[in-house]
């Protein structure tokens, strides 16, 4: 299939992170773009500000008549749609030539020299971090989240040089062939997709083979190549860390040369990880650490990673995508770091019935971290219910004096009961979409002057 013959482009979920990235750029490229999704958001809404034609609906009629050429037609899906969708049985039956999202962006990456993230945690901050710092290159990068320097999940450059957030979700990364990649981490998640951790490895280790350059990898992992890593003996290692300001400040030595003061305006050790990675990927291509330090010190972070939404005297409110335990445990140290001597309210939204029952235990250990809980029911995104799997469960194991179930309804009346001066709001689901209400009502109150 070559994209070029391809007129019109019509997307089933347009509104997923990674999907509206190539809406994004089809439409850049002068394509017809238009798509369903199940609800409109803040990402659908600024892709119609694109002119993007999107409905809500799903049903073959309000598939608009210029999408309906089997000839100059692709459709491009996410794994995610129930298998009785009706739009997408119809384009089938019919004969479209249907692609996932992981299939057209290892074709449009295939003719470029790619530069690739995996990792069960890490992908997107460090992905966008890589994609600010070959910004300059005129690299065009796919990113799975809103990067704040440039408020989309496209940076939109030219078609010798691509950055992407490689998913392991599906096995869509086996979709790739990256000239350099770099591996975060390899923690247990989607076990309903692999079954079991070892087979999340092999999948892993699977997509490392299909890397022509180098591999990068953070130190530690079971997996060949260049490492990174903070205070360790690592390729690339970062050393002399300390906190000026609310920034990082820290020295870098590679396989070549050493770089003082790279300065890093994110919190956490994790995201220290995440720019050592952007770095090595970015230096192993050929850009300077002179410039790879500038990029980095002007890079302003990704939406809900940390994102403030309120931050006052009197009270702070962050919003986080975490939605794995190991994350939910980046976001703790971080708030701790920030935070050591406040009060710290915790808001978490689980995310699908199978992460919350194979991960039940350990879900649990880290919210019994926070000083209060307010538990949400569970998200199901794509999933059914599971028996006996519910937020009650969760709760019941989670061992902290102040915790409770809540509902939507009532999130923003216990939110303001509580008197901890740090709100973190937690998870994958639409929680990033009921923050916005929680701070419009914070600022009619006390608590937000």
């Amino acid at each position: 299939m070559n994209l070029k013959n391809i007129h019109s482009v019509y997307f089933i979920g347009i509104g997923g992170i990674g999907m509206s990235a190539l809406a994004r750029y089809f439409k850049a490229n002068g394509k017809n773009v238009a798509g369903y999704d199940k609800t409109a958001s803040q990402i659908t809404g600024s892709l119609e500000e694109l002119g993007i034609e999107i409905h809500f609906e799903d049903a073959v009629g309000n598939i608009n008549s210029a999408f309906l050429d089997q000839q100059k037609t692709l459709v491009i899906y996410t794994p995610a749609i129930p298998e009785n969708h009706k739009e997408y049985t119809y384009l089938k039956e019919n004969n479209y030539i249907i692609l996932k999202r992981a299939e057209i962006l290892g074709k449009i990456t295939e003719n470029t020299f790619c530069l690739a993230v995996a990792g069960t945690h890490g992908k997107t901050t460090t992905s966008s971090i890589l994609g600010h710092i070959m910004q300059p290159t005129k690299a065009t990068s796919f990113l799975g989240g809103i990067a704040e320097n440039y408020n989309s999940n496209l940076i939109l450059g030219e078609d010798e040089i691509s950055v992407v957030e490689a998913d392991e979700f599906d096995r869509s990364f086996l979709q790739l062939s990256p000239n350099i990649a770099c591996i975060t981490s390899m923690d247990a998640d989607h076990l309903d997709i692999y079954g079991s951790h070892a087979e999340l490895i092999t999948s892993f280790n699977d997509f490392s083979t299909r890397v022509s350059g180098k591999m990068i990898v953070a130190k530690g992992l079971p997996i060949n190549g260049l490492t990174y890593g903070i205070e360790e003996n690592a390729d690339y290692r970062a050393f002399n860390l300390k906190i000026e300001k609310g920034k990082y400040i820290f020295d870098v030595q590679t396989p070549k040369e050493m770089i003082e003061n790279i300065e890093l305006s994110l919190p956490g050790k994790h995201n220290v990880m995440n720019a050592m990675a952007a770095l090595a990927l970015a230096n192993e291509y050929g850009v300077s650490l002179k410039e790879i330090k500038q990029q980095i010190k002007t890079f302003k972070g990704v939406q809900r990673r940390f994102s403030y939404k309120m931050n006052t005297e009197d009270l702070v409110l962050i919003d986080d995508y975490a939605h794995h335990p190991t994350e939910i445990n980046a976001v703790e140290n971080s708030v701790r770091e920030m935070y050591p001597n406040e009060k710290v309210l915790a808001v978490f939204q689980p995310h699908l019935y199978s992460r919350t029952r194979d991960f039940i235990d350990d879900f649990a250990t880290e919210l019994s971290k926070f000083d209060e809980l307010l538990l949400l029911d569970i998200y199901p995104a794509r999933e059914l219910p599971i028996e006996g799997v519910n937020s009650s469960w969760l709760l019941n194991k989670i061992e902290l004096d102040t915790k409770k179930l809540v509902s939507k309804e009532n999130l923003i009346k216990d939110i303001k009961n509580s008197d901890a001066k740090v709100i973190v709001m937690l998870g994958a689901g639409d929680i990033g979409m009921l923050i916005n209400d929680v701070v419009k009502e914070l600022k009619t109150t006390k608590k937000g002057i």
